[in-house]
């Protein structure tokens, strides 16, 4: 999403354990994916750099919009990443058109060779597909779409051009106009229909997934109803469970990753966009990044997905782009934190981790880099850290996660079973590590730093660097 934020503080909330944190660890369900968002590359960027993702273990790699959007805005001074001269980042979550390609990420032949390479490295491409609005000069869209929604005002809710005043009204929220951004009616079947042709044109290409922005402002069938729609259905229709038209989605839901941009707020009806699709953790990103100021875990926190749908169903990260790219809420971390922080999230056994690109050369002090829109992010991606810890998520598949804390919280340890674990320093102190952990006895050498740690009696003794992650596998 871009341009608004909600920051939501977790912070001292009194919270009723959700029905799966009563099942034992080893039967909730699991999976090993690990998730790429490359913020801002172009499609031919992302197939050139595609064997360094996979070397990385990645087996996801989320792109851009790939829609038509918005060029040049007069007067727009913008924030940061732009295209020589001709827009900013986040115009291109600005729609102008439901078509393959556009002058900011490529063309559409430019998508088709970007999957087919993806392919054979066994990565999934997935694209932020966003139908909830247009761009905010709504006279940008085509003519072509007008006209195959039944004419302009045809493409918009009753309320799409109100802004919305109150966003735990769910009528207001789903219905009305979101920062400037004119609210379109996803439940009109005419552009439901345009909608489905661009989502399986993509899938046609080689698409095997989608992030769906704003998601929450999308209707559930629960919902209050616009005046122009008879049928909350579009979540039903986008999910090939209903057609439009006789038109269904080209491949089953089940075979396609697909999760939504659902933050977390008061009346946001979590539990039943779960029934649909995954869900951002987007509380646990705050308290990962909470930890990192503080330079320690919060051991009352860091185990807790502070949300009421399954583990197995979440996508978890550290920061997104609208933490880093909208008021810079994440801007203030270093790489050596977020890797820090990245090694604790994709160790565990619950969620899907989502690792955002920053661009290249940024700093706390250089928040944009130099990057252009369409240039790689940054070579934290391939970082050892990172790649170790991607590869070690793999290895340990199916086993039940045990966390451990040292006796200042600074260090935490992710236990796998007994055939591994993930030893994390979230303080800028290196640290003489004395605790807990499931590994067998013997001795262990990290491969990243080659550091030595010997296990006794269930107790795990070395050193760890200031902000280091360590991975300890049983051979």
């Amino acid at each position: 999403m871009m341009k608004r934020r909600f920051i939501c503080i977790v912070c001292g909330l009194a919270l009723t354990l959700p029905s799966w944190a009563a099942k034992p660890a080893s039967t909730v369900k699991t999976n090993n994916e690990v998730i790429l968002h490359a913020w801002c590359w172009s499609f031919n960027t992302i197939r050139e750099n595609m064997k360094a993702i996979a070397d990385a273990g990645f087996t996801i790699v989320q792109t851009p919009p790939a829609q038509l959007c918005v060029t040049e805005t007069k007067g727009d001074k913008g924030g940061g990443n732009k295209l020589f001269g001709e827009g900013y980042w986040y115009y291109h979550y600005q729609p102008t058109d439901w078509k393959i390609g556009n002058y900011q990420v490529g063309t559409r032949d430019d998508f088709k060779a970007l999957c087919d390479e993806a392919k054979k490295y066994g990565v999934r491409i997935i694209v932020d597909v966003l139908p909830n609005h247009t761009s905010i000069d709504d006279t940008r869209t085509t003519a072509e779409l007008d006209a195959a929604v039944g004419g302009h005002k045809n493409l918009y809710h009753q309320a799409g051009f109100t802004e919305i005043k109150n966003y735990n009204d769910r009528l207001q929220c789903t219905t009305g106009q979101m920062g400037g951004l004119p609210d379109v009616n996803t439940e009109n079947p005419d552009f439901q229909f345009y909608y489905m042709t661009y989502v399986n044109d993509l899938i046609q290409l080689g698409c095997r997934g989608f992030r769906y922005d704003t998601a929450k402002h999308i209707g559930l069938p629960s919902d209050p109803k616009d005046p122009k729609s008879p049928e909350n259905d579009f979540w039903d229709v986008a999910m090939g469970r209903k057609a439009v038209k006789g038109l269904k989605l080209a491949l089953p839901e089940d075979s396609l990753f697909i999760y939504g941009e659902v933050l977390q707020d008061k009346n946001v009806k979590e539990t039943e966009y779960a029934e649909y699709m995954k869900l951002t953790a987007s509380n646990y990103g705050y308290i990962m990044r909470e930890a990192l100021q503080a330079g320690k875990f919060d051991t009352t926190k860091a185990g807790n997905w502070y949300h009421p749908v399954e583990p197995y169903k979440l996508i978890s990260w550290v920061e997104s782009h609208d933490t880093y790219c909208n008021a810079h809420e994440s801007a203030n971390l270093t790489n050596d934190q977020i890797r820090a922080a990245w090694a604790w999230l994709a160790a565990r056994q619950f969620s899907t981790p989502l690792f955002y690109s920053r661009p290249n050369n940024s700093s706390p002090e250089n928040v944009w880099g130099d990057n252009i829109v369409g240039a790689r992010g940054n070579d934290q991606f391939i970082h050892p850290e990172v790649a170790a810890v991607n590869k070690f998520r793999k290895a340990m598949s199916g086993l039940a996660e045990t966390l451990h804390y040292s006796a200042d919280a600074k260090v935490g340890e992710v236990c796998r079973g007994k055939k591994g674990a993930m030893l994390v320093n979230f303080s800028a102190d290196a640290v003489a590590v004395n605790m807990p952990t499931t590994l067998p006895n013997g001795k262990y050498i990290d491969p990243v730093h080659g550091s030595i740690f010997k296990v006794k009696k269930g107790v795990i003794t070395g050193k760890v660097a200031p902000l280091a992650s360590y991975v300890l596998v049983k051979k």
